[in-house]
């Protein structure tokens, strides 16, 4: 099956550093809080082209080209996640992530040109989550920032440790491994412990739920966490991909005991 996603690119002039590529659409409405990226790049033709690109997908951007404008812009207006470059003129890069992580939590992605080794396991080593060498394609990017914030989220719900494997009638779903597992014991040898294929908008859109069980996760959410913000309107992929969903996990699909819709406001996991 096919991810149901927009294919149409969106034209923006080139930078050096990243190449153009199709990406999803960029969405029209903003709702009331939209999540705040930080970039840090000194370089001004990038730092714009990743401010456009990142606004048209109505994220709220914020801008430094130094490692301390970057910590003041951090400390009094705390980002979402954080993309940074390591080649600061003030600063290196490894350094403000090590004074990021001081008291911030939340993703660091790394933007650079050093594609040695050492210079990758020193970033991450310091904190970093992520780390995408120039050139880079703007859509891998943004799929990986969505990726971190999607993870950074499910982290900790109501000061709990997130569930790592969740029973769905006769599937067990592994958060940590990314593995479903069929449970039924009465099943056949050959069927026992089977495995399911989801794709990742499936897992995606999965994982959201089944972090909050019982509990209402509205549309626009979901899919301004799966697709990027801007997407809140796009309902019908969350139809497209919860019928794919029930048809591979629920006994009845017609009739879903486990991931429900609550019409006109969104979905949740029962358990």
């Amino acid at each position: 099956m096919v991810d149901l996603l927009p294919a149409r690119p969106v034209s923006l002039a080139r930078a050096p550093a990243w190449r153009q590529d199709q990406d999803d659409e960029p969405g029209r409405h903003r709702s009331d809080r939209q999540p705040r990226i930080l970039v840090v790049e000194d370089q001004v033709a990038l730092q714009q082209t990743l401010r456009a690109n990142l606004r048209a997908r109505l994220y709220d951007v914020m801008a430094a080209r130094t490692g301390r404008e970057a910590l003041s812009l951090a400390v009094t207006q705390p980002p979402d996640a954080v993309i940074l470059e390591l080649g600061l003129p003030d600063t290196q890069g490894t350094e403000a992530i090590v004074e990021l992580r001081r008291w911030y939590r939340a993703p660091i992605i790394v933007l650079s040109s050093r594609t040695s080794p050492g210079d990758k396991i020193g970033a991450l080593d310091a904190g970093a989550d992520d780390y995408l060498t120039k050139p880079f394609a703007m859509g891998e990017l943004l799929a990986r920032l969505r990726a971190a914030l999607r993870r950074h989220e499910g982290k900790v719900i109501h000061g709990q440790p997130a569930p790592s494997q969740v029973v769905i009638g006769r599937w067990r779903v592994d958060l940590a491994e990314y593995q479903v597992t069929r449970l039924d014991a009465g099943a056949a040898a050959a069927d026992s412990g089977q495995t399911l294929r989801l794709t990742p908008t499936e897992w995606a859109i999965l994982e959201l739920l089944l972090r909050r069980p019982g509990q209402l996760v509205d549309a626009a959410q979901l899919l301004t966490s799966v697709w990027g913000p801007g997407f809140q309107k796009r309902t019908n992929y969350l139809r497209f991909h919860l019928v794919q969903l029930r048809r591979k996990l629920e006994d009845n699909p017609a009739r879903p005991r486990h991931l429900v819709t609550e019409h006109g406001m969104g979905y949740r996991y029962q358990p």
